[in-house]
């Protein structure tokens, strides 16, 4: 057999063979799970995988796609390892990875910050492309850019298209910091920004309380909300007879605060329970995200079944601190949502209230077919439904 053939022979076995190597570790490392589980294993298998080639990269990245947390940090580090010993990188074929939507979002911006490290120049090129990705992950450098582009030209003083390029911005942007930011920008130019409506929050609300939560008792415990919604109906609350009443929140982050709609003794009421109740009118049926930020102890409903809850309470609270799938069905729907507060006197636990939104996976907000204007607020105040006192002055 002719020499060249025959070491073009061994050279395709030994890929092959390397492939081979790869894909198993792959499929080992993807099969880690809590508790331990697979961990030798994956431990092995990612000695294996740290020593492939640059040109392996994509593939290693591409495995990312669908793996659990525990999977997704043992292929992260092999990438990192592979790439800090690499000389060169498959630039070109990480570019293509990026350009595949479908990929985990994760592993694109691992990719990127692959390019970006060895070629700063070719992943700037990158970068306005990614202004509305729908990888949040990506699209934040796109629009630190133009958000960098509006303050350029408030310096040179044309604030006309320094708004223009903010608005740009914010429409684009879905990192809490970088829409702060945006807004005060906006704001100092003297523009307005409806963020309850960027974000999604829903705003109008129906609630009723406070029932007991004595000695956290109320968590478990069915009300009669839990069993059918009758807005006419009275009920035995902690204290007395208890009805349902509209609540309106102005705060611009949607925060529903409950201890303005049941005021007690103090800072606020303590050992009690409340519900929360809203409508939605979705324009067509699709799977959505509830994402709700609240430190009390919380359970919520879609249209009459039970989604989730957390029996804990005062870990924080933050925007998106959960994040919940659900179908919404066109039409209405409804969500009910139960609030308990626990025993501690502490300032810090006296916060009895919680925000909830409606978006896709990206964090964009998708707005109710029949969504009302934002209520109007001066400052981050929550504002029960027929409330007397005038809006504060900005």
């Amino acid at each position: 057999m002719n020499p060249f053939t025959t070491g073009l022979a061994a050279l395709a076995i030994c890929f092959t063979a390397n492939a081979v190597d790869i894909s198993d570790s792959l499929k080992t490392i993807r099969a880690v799970g809590p508790e331990g589980k697979g961990n030798a294993a994956a431990a092995q298998a990612w000695q294996s995988l740290a020593q492939a080639k640059p040109a392996a990269l994509p593939k290693i990245l591409a495995a990312m796609d669908g793996a659990n947390p525990l999977a997704a940090n043992w292929l992260r580090a092999a990438v990192d390892t592979i790439a800090n010993r690499a000389k060169d990188l498959p630039q070109m074929e990480l570019m293509k990875f990026i350009a595949d939507q479908k990929h985990d979002p994760r592993a694109r911006r691992l990719a990127y910050e692959l390019i970006k490290n060895a070629n700063p120049q070719l992943a700037a090129k990158l970068i306005p492309g990614l202004l509305n990705d729908p990888s949040v992950e990506l699209r934040r450098d796109a629009v630190q850019r133009v958000m960098d582009e509006g303050a350029d030209l408030e310096k040179i003083k044309k604030p006309d298209l320094a708004q223009k390029q903010y608005r740009k911005a914010l429409d684009a942007a879905r990192d809490i910091d970088q829409i702060k930011e945006i807004t005060a920008a906006l704001r100092a130019l003297g523009q307005e920004v409806d963020l309850p409506r960027h974000f999604g929050f829903l705003m109008h609300w129906k609630v009723v309380g406070p029932f007991d939560n004595t000695d956290r008792s109320g968590f478990s415990k069915i009300f009669p909300p839990e069993n059918k919604i009758d807005f006419t109906a009275t009920h035995d609350g902690k204290a007395g007879k208890v009805k349902w009443s509209p609540f309106v929140t102005a705060n611009e982050y949607g925060m529903v605060d409950i201890n303005k709609a049941y005021p007690g003794p103090g800072d606020g009421l303590k050992e009690v329970t409340a519900f929360a109740y809203t409508e939605y009118n979705a324009a067509t049926a699709r799977a959505v995200e509830l994402r709700l930020g609240c430190k009390n102890a919380w359970k919520i409903w879609h249209n009459g079944k039970l989604i989730f809850g957390r029996d804990e309470y005062h870990r924080g609270i933050r925007i998106d601190q959960y994040k919940l799938n659900v179908q919404l069905a066109k039409g209405r729907n409804t969500l009910l949502i139960k609030l308990c507060q626990n025993e501690q006197q502490q300032d810090w636990t006296k916060e009895w209230q919680f925000q909830l939104r409606v978006c896709d996976a990206t964090g964009t907000a998708i707005l109710a077919a029949d969504r009302p204007p934002t209520p109007k607020t001066g400052t981050n105040n929550n504002q029960p439904a027929n409330t007397t006192r005038p809006p504060q002055k900005k």
